[in-house]
């Protein structure tokens, strides 16, 4: 007799624990577009982004962050005001995500009711007082100037048009060989902001061999310093697809006290094993505030 006493005492209070248990909230997240901004102060040119992520906030609470499409789970309800930030792969690398900085949250508030799926299509925007500096490609001039000295002599980077590509016009093409193995592109001067600005290197690409970045510092005094950066590894010939890659500038510019401006570069090099390859490039861009 005790011990089905303890039985029904026990099932009791199962059952109580799991009726107080509260049910969660789903939250169904699609990926990210990018609009343009009617107030913006600048051309943000084409607006293409590669936001991975997206960095969830209920009610002030951090819910963490998401590769998108996602769906999770969030213990809220009632009245909530949903931010979902839009995030990217900091530096290429999918263990440093990171808030985008150029771009506003997506922001509801919604009655949410516990059990139910709530479906959100996030749309966000530059910042309006964002700057850009940009090479696209769609003018008759290309604004990145070929270093000579270590480049190969015959290997120059050519505007090309292929409707196939999209709707984006225009981009640059390096095809690589044995011969001509070696181009380097660096981009006009720049005065960018230091004291922890948020100032980044991005770029539309596509490559059978790796692109390296990097920033040449331009000193009080006419003495020069080469920052090296991070490589966007070449993809394999059958996943040969337009990937966008986002480099962060702020520690270099903001610990470097005697740069002037500043001039990014670009890598391109034949992998070792390779006989040849081909880099393609497009709406390149230097944004800061």
């Amino acid at each position: 007799m005790k011990y089905l006493y303890f039985f029904v005492v026990l099932s009791f209070g199962l059952s109580s624990c799991v009726k107080n248990n509260p049910l969660p909230v789903w939250l169904e997240i699609n990926k990210w577009t990018l609009n343009s901004n009617p107030n913006s102060v600048n051309d943000p040119g084409a607006l293409t982004h590669n936001f991975s992520d997206v960095w969830v906030y209920v009610d002030g609470k951090v819910i963490g962050v998401f590769e998108v499409p996602c769906k999770i789970p969030v213990l809220a309800s009632g009245n909530c005001k949903v931010l979902l930030y839009p995030a990217i792969k900091n530096n290429g690398l999918a263990s440093a995500k990171k808030i985008y900085p150029f771009a506003e949250p997506f922001e509801t508030t919604l009655q949410l009711t516990e059990g139910e799926t709530y479906v959100f299509n996030p749309v966000t925007r530059y910042n309006t007082n964002t700057k850009f500096w940009i090479e696209d490609f769609e003018s008759n001039s290309i604004k990145i100037e070929k270093e000579t000295v270590y480049s190969s002599p015959n290997l120059n980077l050519q505007i090309q048009n292929n409707p196939s590509e999209g709707n984006w016009g225009y981009y640059g093409h390096l095809s690589l060989n044995t011969n001509d193995s070696l181009w380097i592109g660096v981009m006009p001067a720049l005065v960018l902001p230091k004291s922890g600005a948020e100032v980044y290197l991005e770029f539309d690409y596509k490559n059978t061999s790796s692109i390296l970045t990097g920033m040449i510092e331009l000193q009080f005094g006419g003495g020069t310093q080469d920052h090296g950066g991070y490589t966007a590894i070449r993809q394999k010939l059958e996943e040969l697809q337009w990937k966008r890659i986002y480099i962060d500038l702020k520690d270099v510019v903001s610990n470097t006290p005697n740069g002037i401006t500043y001039r990014q570069y670009l890598k391109m090099r034949l992998d070792s094993g390779l006989s040849s390859s081909d880099v393609y490039i497009d709406n390149i861009k230097v944004i800061h505030f």
